[in-house]
């Protein structure tokens, strides 16, 4: 399929989850010897299709427990889905949960190289990066202090800074625009919209149906398990609106 980044063919998603309140391991194995262990499947979301072109940007609207973020996180890699297939055509930089790479005894300085390196950045990269990432941050002498020290805000602040570095091929994005203060949060939008406006591939999540229009050409709809809607952003939260009113 020419010009296509990312394409979702038939993807299904179950969890299984035990129907009892089980606290501990032991009580976990206990209630499997004695098969009182009972499970009910959950579906998240079931038979979906869908693609991403080349410098597209994508909105993922439903509502809370739709599977927005699940779905995300199996184009990203994080989770396999239960059936279907999910190709990727370039390098993806996920923004899911902005920190979670990071370790709180190490310093701000010392997790820009951890959390580069998981995202795929090399020392050399990074190292070269560092100052740029450190003016983006605005952390200043706070970089070299243990990030288990860190406001929430600032934490968020550095893992932006750091996910944000270069420009991938392919963005995926969890509700991450209200970063830091008011004036982080502008010059995070900005920067996103410098990556949109590069030819980057971006999948955006937002409860935000302002953001969601301003940004995205095309909108998926997610509802009940299938998708609702497919279309302009314009065509498809104008249909939300009316539907939640």
């Amino acid at each position: 399929m020419e010009n296509v980044m990312i394409d979702i063919d038939r993807v299904t998603m179950r969890f299984r989850m035990a129907n009892d309140k089980i606290e501990s391991l032991k009580e976990t194995f206990i209630a499997m010897l004695s098969g009182r262990l009972k499970y009910e499947e959950f579906t998240v979301f079931e038979d979906i299709s869908f693609d991403v072109k080349k410098g597209e940007v994508v909105g993922i609207v439903g509502k809370n427990g739709a599977g927005k973020s699940t779905l995300l996180k199996i184009i990203s890699g994080v989770l396999k889905p239960t059936k279907g297939v999910v190709r990727t055509y370039g390098n993806i930089v996920p923004m899911l949960e902005l920190g979670s790479g990071f370790d709180p005894e190490l310093t701000g300085h010392e997790n820009i190289f951890l959390n580069g390196a998981i995202l795929g950045y090399s020392k050399e990269f990074l190292a070269e990066k560092y100052e740029e990432i450190l003016e983006f941050s605005e952390l200043n002498e706070f970089i070299h202090m243990p990030i288990r020290n860190y406001s929430s805000g600032m934490m968020m602040r550095l893992a932006f800074s750091v996910a944000t570095v270069v420009c991938p091929e392919i963005l995926i994005v969890d509700e991450i625009l209200a970063v830091g203060d008011e004036g982080f949060q502008t010059k995070s939008k900005t920067r996103m919209l410098d990556l949109m406006g590069g030819g980057t591939t971006v999948l955006f999540v937002s409860h935000s149906l302002e953001q969601i229009e301003e940004m995205c050409d095309r909108v998926v709809w997610i509802d009940e398990h299938k998708i609702r809607m497919i279309g302009t952003s314009q065509e498809v939260c104008e249909e939300y609106r009316k539907f939640w009113s």
